[in-house]
Formats: structure tokens, sequence, C-alpha cells
């Protein structure tokens, strides 16, 4: 039987930090979904068909990772791929206490999906994407943080969201 994960996110914008999850990810499932999802608590910056983009761009190599829109309930939406696992990064202990929250849940939505924790590489502990959209819309250099592509299509977005 085939162990298929769902990574889901916002990924408003896609950091290396979720790049990191995602290489890991696939190399410790046969295949892994990254599911980008809309966060009403949050606004985001990027819809949803731009943040697959950026993510279909930095996985195309990866034969066991797809990319696919996400709405409702994770746990129903990992039934419906035949995902037995949910991935999800762990940056600092903050994260742990959130992220314990919602496996804890999900399990009681459905216990025969497992959440797997993977801690973030020391690398990209202190990166989020609400830090690199706050850099760089008071004009830092997140080019350390997100994908090459990212930089650009970060910088003319917050332009014009600025005016």
């Amino acid at each position: 039987m085939q162990r298929v994960a769902v990574y889901p996110g916002t990924f408003d914008p896609v950091t290396l930090g979720h790049v990191d999850v995602i290489e890991r990810g696939a190399n410790l499932f046969d295949h892994l979904v990254v599911a980008v999802a809309t966060n009403t608590a949050k606004q985001s910056l990027f819809s949803v068909p731009e943040r697959m983009r950026f993510l279909e761009r930095q996985t195309c190599a990866m034969k066991k990772v797809e990319v696919c829109a996400m709405n409702g309930l994770l746990v129903d939406f990992v039934t419906q791929r035949n995902a037995g696992f949910i991935l999800r990064g762990l940056r600092a202990i903050s994260d742990f206490e959130y992220e314990f929250q919602m496996a804890a849940m999900n399990r009681k939505l459905n216990a025969s999906v497992e959440t797997i924790f993977l801690m973030a590489a020391e690398s990209t502990t202190f990166i989020s994407s609400r830090l690199i959209k706050e850099i760089a819309s008071m004009g830092g250099d997140v080019s350390p943080f997100v994908p090459p592509w990212v930089v650009p299509e970060l910088q003319q977005r917050l332009a014009q969201r600025n005016g």
C-alpha cells in the first residue's frame, strides 16, 4: 500500500522552509500532496492559483510531489486523496502548541489519519511567510529566504498594493 501524505499550508509566499519540508517529505512518502489552502483568518497577498504556480515551479522535477488547491476540512481532503498522513513542519515551541492542538482535533475527527511533524532545518527555523512579507514591504532583501523567482513577484505585488 502506498504511503501518501498531505502537506497543507497557505504558502503565501512559499519560503525555503516550505521547500525544505517538501523535499524531506518527498523522501519519506511514496506520494506527497502539497495542498494550498485558503485561510479565512489571513489576508493573502497572492491568490491560490498564484501560490500553486510558485509551488509547481519549485516541485516540477519532483516526481512524487503533486500540488493542488484545498478547501474545507483538512481531514476530509486527506480522505479524498486516499492519504493516511498529514505532514507539518515545526519551527519553534510556539508552532508546536498550535500544531499539537490541530493534530489532536484532526485525530478526533478521523482517527485513521496520522500527523507527522518534521523539525525545520536549522537554517530555516526563523523563516515565516508573514515575516517575509513584512521585510519585503519595508524594502528589505528577502532573497536568502525564498526561491529566486518569488522575489520579483513579491516586490511587484507589494508595489501594486501600496499604489
